[in-house]
């Protein structure tokens, strides 16, 4: 049975957001958060009447605020800010990522500081619910006056507008509605507004890209383990005393599991008396390395935290005091600089990983066959596959640029300085593929390295890891398609079924 998720605007987690998308829990209003809306709504009808100004409610839009707007026309005003801002373009969002839109843009409306009537959360749940996904363009959205273009195209379905998913098929946004039977909304003052300012698109993408890349340290942690083993590395780099001196949170947090994943090694125990002093700096700071990735992706959680449960909207409405107030928190550079931290710590990750291959397949670094083939010269072994991780890092590396950096100028000016977090978030969630890709080498190339120091075993987390991978990939003695092997292991790193194996 599926959990419920009560949105009030406040509480929402990073893992109810993931567990929503992937439509394992449901979510509903809170019956505080709806008296929130009756609330807000009050004011922005009383507004609607009066003659005076009220940004979005019965102005104009962006360089057009100054323009009034005929009560007459309120609402065809809503509906033409939903069609005209609807300019997005390239491939829709995953379901999963346009779920995660959806159900933040009902948390954000769930504060009760946007003035939208109760029965259009209502529709977007119900849909949600009932899986009528918008078609949401990925690209499109500068991050300033929030995700613009991408909300706007969720905004088109509950209209009867734009494209859906409706179990697997791709429907004119009317027809997915008919068949959860659910009907179309007519937006009323301000509310089209409502749903189209904010940063839920940057936080769908990010923060599942978060999310994984929070699985992918894991992961790096695993993967260099098991490099340790395969190379007869030491484990001296790796004790408390030596962190403890240098105490940053992610240090520690690795250089703890390094010696847990470790402990008991009988291919440790086995070259104790071994001429080296030092390992490469690909093993030996790993705690380093991965530690200031853990805390970069530390301060990306933190800021994702937050802005899944603020008032991103334009204007903001404070029943409160009786005001509606036009101000920045739609602007999208908080989030900007977190996606770009995802991307820049993935990189990191990834960088020393193929370092870390690079010592295994090189015989004058690892003492083992070239390319960890046995007969080598006849089979090239994973020659290609650490040249497969240098490419994949050096893209990582162009996408660990940050975004957060450029600006261009929109609106006419108006809108004088944007964050380009979405592009932040396209990135970050392109980065997690790519490394993911680069670990799974890694783990594949280490695991053939474990295979030839047999029969000495590696410590015992590490050997349920190798058996996990074993179970769908044999050691390579002779040539085969290598892209195969990475495929199967790429998809048990999906699954988590390394980390499951470690418990």
């Amino acid at each position: 049975m599926r959990t419920t998720i009560e949105l009030d605007g406040g509480s929402l987690s990073l893992e109810d957001m993931e567990r929503v998308s992937r439509a394992e829990a449901r979510a509903t209003l809170s019956g505080a958060a709806h008296e929130r809306l009756v609330t807000a709504r009050r004011l922005v009808e009383r507004r609607a009447e009066s003659p005076l100004p009220t940004y979005g409610v019965n102005t104009g839009f962006g360089t057009l605020a100054e323009t009034p707007i005929d009560r007459a026309d309120l609402e065809k005003l809503q509906r033409n800010l939903i069609l005209s801002h609807a300019a997005g373009v390239g491939a829709p969002l995953s379901i999963e990522e346009s779920r995660a839109l959806m159900l933040l843009r009902a948390n954000v409306l769930a504060k009760g500081h946007s003035g939208i009537r109760p029965e259009v959360v209502a529709l977007l749940l119900s849909a949600l619910e009932a899986g009528v996904v918008p078609v949401v363009p990925e690209r499109g959205s500068v991050g300033a006056s929030g995700d613009l273009a991408p909300l706007a195209h969720l905004a088109l379905t509950l209209i009867g507008e734009g494209e859906a998913f409706h179990r697997g098929e791709r429907l004119k946004s009317r027809e997915a509605l008919a068949r959860a039977g659910l009907s179309p909304v007519l937006l009323q003052a301000k509310e089209g507004l409502a749903l189209v300012n904010g940063t839920q698109a940057i936080c769908a993408v990010g923060g599942l890209a978060l999310l994984r890349a929070e699985r992918l340290a894991d992961l790096a942690d695993l993967c260099g383990a098991a490099t340790v083993e395969g190379l007869l590395g030491s484990q001296r780099p790796f004790a408390a005393h030596l962190h403890e001196v240098r105490p940053h949170p992610g240090q520690r947090r690795v250089a703890d599991r390094l010696r847990a994943l470790l402990e008991g090694s009988p291919l440790n125990e086995s070259h104790q008396g071994c001429a080296r002093v030092q390992d490469a700096y690909s093993l030996r700071c790993m705690p380093q390395v991965h530690g200031a990735a853990r805390d970069a992706l530390a301060f990306s959680r933190t800021t994702f935290s937050v802005e899944i449960n603020s008032a991103t909207d334009n204007p903001l409405v404070f029943p409160e005091r009786d005001e509606i107030v036009s101000g920045g928190n739609f602007h999208g550079q908080p989030v900007a600089l977190a996606a770009d931290l995802i991307a820049i710590g993935l990189a990191q990750l990834a960088a020393i990983s193929e370092r870390r291959i690079e010592q295994l397949v090189n015989p004058s670094l690892s003492g083992l066959p070239p390319f960890l083939a046995p007969k080598s010269g006849l089979n090239s072994g994973f020659m290609i596959a650490q040249v497969t991780a240098a490419a994949l890092v050096a893209e990582l590396r162009m996408l660990a640029h940050p975004a957060s950096v450029d600006s261009i100028p929109t609106s006419a000016g108006r809108e004088d300085h944007v964050s380009m977090g979405m592009g932040a978030a396209l990135k970050a969630r392109a980065a997690a593929e790519l490394c993911r890709t680069v670990l799974a080498i890694e783990l594949l190339v280490a695991c053939q390295a474990i295979d030839l120091r047999a029969p000495v075993r590696p410590a015992e987390p590490i050997a349920r890891v190798h058996s996990a991978l074993r179970a769908r990939v044999p050691p390579m003695w002779e040539d085969r398609e290598l892209h195969l092997d990475i495929r199967a292991v790429c998809d048990l790193a999906d699954a988590g079924a390394f980390q499951a194996a470690v418990g």
